[in-house]
């Protein structure tokens, strides 16, 4: 337990320490076009970064980071030994002010402290059964694809704001709002067939059967979960229209939750008798293991009462404690438990969770600023470079908004995975994976998105000069550009469940803006230096992670 609070101390540490560091890939621009004071700039960028936390409900970059290393491979010192490598050098480079990326040394600490791991307890491990290879690959793809994506969108955004034609380049914008409204809307539905399909365990069961082939049970449940699966997809696309609520509704009338409520209503029973707990315990010790043995003889006796029930209600309940022979004050604390069993309600919480509707509005809201403030300034207003220039100010102050929302949205996740990953190390009998242990631990969310707004209020000042200066001089036209492309850039990855850099974003929609003017107008040097710097963090993070742990293990770890 001790090991656990040490590790979430230092997770909220690391957090804190990725809000300072970077605090640059939010304030760099507003502040070098000195549209907002470097004080009012860290305060707008802190703020922003909280207030991602009632936008992003899924939590799936937070899943992708505790599934870094395989689950038999995660165990406490892994993660103690990855978060000190992290911290270490995040510090180095803010000290030397390389705008490095958080998120790829989190990753490079895991992958470098599990696979010692394997090494030390299992002796030659093939890679791919120490680390989860698709995560890893998709990590390492985005460290490429998320500053071309950011610098292709800004040209794109440079390039139409340039256009002198208002009208043309309010018809642009709409046409690129519109494809951007669908591209969302394809996220939102492959994210909702994500949930439901984890929902009805296909994930675990196909695990199970590339496991072990020969399993037939884990293959029935697995054809029986995919059938189920396939009759209620159809449903989904009518989400806009009708909500969760009524899928989850039409779902249970089709009679299609009643194995998942049954599957509920047993782990609520055996959790209520302590199983779990309980083998544990005699497993150490084995003058428990005769109340473990009546508390499975129980468990096993009633356990077909629970077959069949979507939802379990006061009546149900009554009857497994009738057939427990529980005491009337123990039947009331069962029943209260257990009557929290309900499919139908909990599907309805797992689609909610695939909702975006909350950034598209904000996105269309900003949008129609954009628009509005174009039309005023250009067509109402007699238009000249100083009032065009100070449009262009106000602006960044909505863009460098969106950009501090996709960066709590981001990073913040990346420590509830670590912190996730913690908790299913240390009881994956409660905690079978980051997912569940986060739906359960609600307050790490609030905590990881309060520290790294704190983080980000206490600045990067050594980084901020990099970032807002030498790459390329911005203007506060440049600066919209760069913002609005490097939050459009974060929130589609995080749709993905990709956690990709902010640092590598925002650089990537700064070389965009400067290369729009001309490709001389990017100091390629400076540009240069930090490709290396992004290469090297993953490698040089792993490494140092690997030196912690051999250096932790020797002390029993």
């Amino acid at each position: 337990m001790t090991l656990l609070v040490v590790i979430i101390i230092l997770a909220l540490i690391f957090d804190y320490i990725n809000g300072f560091h970077d605090a640059a890939n939010s304030i760099a621009t507003v502040v070098s076009t000195k549209v907002l004071t470097p004080f009012q700039a860290v305060i707008w960028a802190a703020v922003f970064n909280f207030v991602a936390y009632f936008i992003f409900q899924d939590h799936a970059v937070a899943n992708t980071i505790g599934k870094t290393v395989q689950q038999n491979f995660i165990t406490l010192p892994v993660i103690l030994a990855g978060l000190i490598a992290a911290i270490t050098w995040n510090l180095i480079t803010w000290w030397y002010g390389i705008p490095s990326s958080s998120s790829h040394t989190l990753i490079g600490g895991l992958m470098g402290a599990g696979i010692t791991h394997a090494y030390l307890t299992k002796g030659a491990t093939p890679i791919g059964d120490i680390l989860v290879l698709e995560n890893i690959i998709g990590v390492v793809i985005f460290i490429f694809l998320s500053p071309l994506i950011g610098m292709v969108i800004s040209m794109f955004i440079t390039l139409v704001t340039m256009n002198q034609n208002t009208w043309l380049r309010i018809g642009i914008i709409l046409l690129a709002t519109a494809g951007t409204f669908f591209l969302f809307n394809y996220f939102e539905q492959n994210k909702i067939a994500k949930n439901v399909e984890k929902f009805y365990k296909i994930d675990k069961y196909e695990k199970e059967v590339a496991k072990n082939p020969g399993d037939e049970e884990a293959r029935k449940k697995l054809e029986k979960a995919k059938a189920a699966f396939d009759k209620v997809k159809p449903l989904f696309a009518s989400y806009d229209k009708v909500g969760a609520k009524k899928i989850a509704a039409q779902i249970n009338e089709l009679g299609l939750l009643k194995s998942i409520g049954a599957s509920k209503c047993k782990d609520a029973v055996s959790k209520y008798l302590g199983i779990d707990s309980l083998k544990r315990r005699a497993a150490l010790d084995s003058t428990f293991k005769p109340e473990y043995e009546e508390a499975n003889a129980a468990f096993e006796k009633v356990k077909d009462l629970t077959a069949g029930y979507a939802s379990v209600g006061p009546a149900v309940a009554d009857t497994i404690a009738s057939a427990l022979q529980l005491t009337p004050a123990q039947t009331i604390k069962f029943r209260k438990a257990i009557s929290k069993v309900n499919a139908e309600k909990d599907l309805t919480k797992e689609i909610e969770k695939a909702d975006n509707s909350i950034i598209m509005w904000c996105m269309i809201g900003v949008i129609a600023i954009f628009i509005l403030s174009y039309i005023w300034v250009e067509k109402i207003k007699n238009p000249n470079a100083y009032k065009i220039a100070n449009m262009f100010k106000r602006l960044q102050l909505l863009t460098s908004a969106a950009f501090s929302v996709g960066h709590g949205g981001n990073d913040a996740q990346k420590v509830m995975g670590v912190i996730g990953a913690a908790f299913v190390a240390y009881n994956s009998n409660k905690y079978p994976d980051v997912g569940s242990a986060l739906k359960d631990l609600g307050w790490v969310p609030l905590a990881c998105y309060t520290a790294i707004g704190l983080g980000t209020m206490s600045g990067g000042w050594k980084i901020v000069k990099t970032m807002g200066t030498k790459i390329t001089k911005v203007t506060p036209l440049e600066g919209v550009a760069a913002e609005t492309a490097g939050a459009l850039t974060l929130f589609m990855t995080e749709q993905l469940g990709k956690p990709v850099s902010t640092t590598h974003t925002i650089t990537g929609a700064i070389i965009g803006v400067g290369a729009t003017k001309r490709l001389s107008a990017v100091r390629w040097g400076v540009t240069v230096n930090l490709l290396w710097a992004w290469i090297l963090t993953i490698p040089v993070s792993a490494l140092l992670a690997a030196l912690v742990y051999y250096i932790v293990s020797l002390f029993g770890g």
